[in-house]
């Protein structure tokens, strides 16, 4: 195992912080955040189809990059720099998952290609240590009627997979009532999806805890990326910021505050790069089936998620304090990347679901 991030993630990285740079800047962010309109669907097209990040999980046979959860997390980092409004996680990450777990072929091409846009119809504060609610009924093998509350990225997919007990249904977009609701995040809107006998496909098998461990597990390296901009930006700042004829940064105090911050991240990238090197092995078929490496993933996925979350949280809020007044003004984008660092620390299991799930799988009791 190496946490340190090879020649081609390198150059994955390269290529996306440079389009993020030209097409993704924060002014652009905060100005389609107000049009009301968040997704940048055109920035999605350029990253789906001119880089290939679509198709990173999909295997070659079925037209995608057969790539890992290693390059998969170098994008999360990048996306999560920028608080990029693309459904990258929602489609490329857990919804393929999904589809490569249910055997879907077609499906999966047409998601490789960027020709379509999916979302898995779970609440993005569904837990992977729970059994998602049961809200839609199946009548006559694939009539559909139901209600499934926050999902991400529904509201610009074209298909949606609804997980219905262990079966997984594909239901077209048109068919569906899909309502956006106020959320925290801007950029990620959350939408309520009605079912009213809407025709859907059963293509196989789901397991809910695979999936949603694999994205909780990804979704830390969107969070590291959060907390990297954030104590850059900050550190930036205050050098530039006098106060007393001194930079704000020469004071002591902020010195131990900006060293703490620091040291935070580092740990953060240690703990997702971990649990992205543990879940590449996810594709191979001994891995999947060996249960100590399935164990090790969910307990690397788990780790990862516990701590990136309060972390990019603690990072965030601190940036905010330390910018100042200008950091609580509407003009500035930290707020974004603070609304993002609080969502994401809900969605996919809190952190304290996460620790309670680690005390079983390290095998070690809580306090009584």
């Amino acid at each position: 195992m190496t946490l340190l991030y090879t020649e081609v993630e390198e150059e994955l990285r390269a290529s996306v912080r440079d389009l993020l740079a030209d097409r993704c800047r924060p002014d652009a962010v905060l100005k389609r955040v107000e049009s009301g309109v968040p997704y940048d669907m055109d920035l999605w097209k350029t990253l789906s189809r001119e880089i290939g990040v679509a198709g990173l999980l999909v295997p070659e046979e079925y037209g995608g990059a057969g790539a890992s959860a290693r390059e998969v997390a170098v994008v999360l980092e990048e996306l999560g720099r920028a608080v990029a409004p693309v459904p990258f996680l929602t489609s490329a990450v857990l919804a393929t998952k999904a589809l490569i777990q249910a055997g879907e072929e077609e499906l999966i091409q047409e998601l490789a290609s960027g020709e379509t846009t999916a979302a898995l119809a779970v609440s993005m504060a569904a837990s992977p240590y729970r059994p998602l609610p049961e809200t839609v009924t199946v009548t006559d093998g694939r009539v559909l009627n139901g209600e499934i509350r926050a999902v991400a990225g529904a509201d610009v997919a074209d298909v949606l997979l609804v997980p219905v007990g262990t079966t997984l249904y594909v239901v077209r977009a048109e068919n569906v009532r899909v309502d956006v609701v106020p959320s925290l995040d801007l950029t990620r809107p959350i939408a309520t999806v009605t079912f009213s006998d809407a025709p859907g496909d059963a293509i196989g098998a789901f397991d809910v805890r695979s999936v949603l461990n694999f994205g909780a597990g990804l979704l830390a390296s969107e969070q590291l990326g959060v907390a990297e901009w954030c104590l850059s930006t900050t550190l930036s700042y205050i050098k530039e910021r006098h106060q007393f004829a001194r930079p704000v940064g020469s004071f002591q105090a902020i010195k131990h505050r900006m060293a703490d911050l620091w040291l935070d991240v580092v740990r953060a990238r240690a703990a997702a790069r971990n649990a992205a090197d543990l879940l590449a092995a996810d594709s191979e078929p001994a891995a999947s089936r060996d249960a100590e490496a399935v164990g090790n993933r969910e307990l690397a996925a788990a780790v990862a998620k516990a701590w990136c979350s309060e972390v990019a949280v603690h990072v965030a809020e601190e940036s905010v304090q330390l910018h100042g007044g200008i950091g609580m003004t509407w003009e500035h984008p930290l707020h974004l990347y603070l609304k993002r660092a609080k969502s994401t620390e809900i969605a996919l299991g809190s952190p304290g679901a996460h620790r309670d799930a680690l005390a079983v799988l390290a095998d070690l009791p809580g306090p009584a």
